[in-house]
């Protein structure tokens, strides 16, 4: 199962467990939020780790990269990185 099934599943379950969801929105707070936030999604079943985290929004920015005038040193700078946790967050709202 792909990281992103993964956190589809954690994203259903926290929808319908407003514990849940309050705990995973106050990773924000966190001294390490991807920490705490992995901790959370592992105790309610779903196995995701910090660098299954980065790693996918690496490869997608990679893959993006890649795509753009084929890549390489003529590849547009792109300003940003898939931040996977940020995008979890904004879809699990307040």
């Amino acid at each position: 199962m792909s990281i992103a099934d993964k956190l589809e599943i954690l994203l259903s379950k926290a929808k319908a467990d407003a514990e849940l969801k309050q705990r995973l929105l106050d990773t924000r707070k966190a001294d390490d939020q991807l920490s705490e936030f992995c901790r959370i999604a592992q105790e309610n079943g779903v196995d995701v780790s910090v660098m299954d985290i980065v790693n996918q929004g690496e490869e997608f920015y990679a893959e993006i990269k890649r795509s753009t005038n084929g890549g390489g040193e003529n590849s547009p700078d792109l300003e940003f990185q898939n931040d996977e946790y940020s995008i979890f967050m904004m879809r699990l709202g307040d």
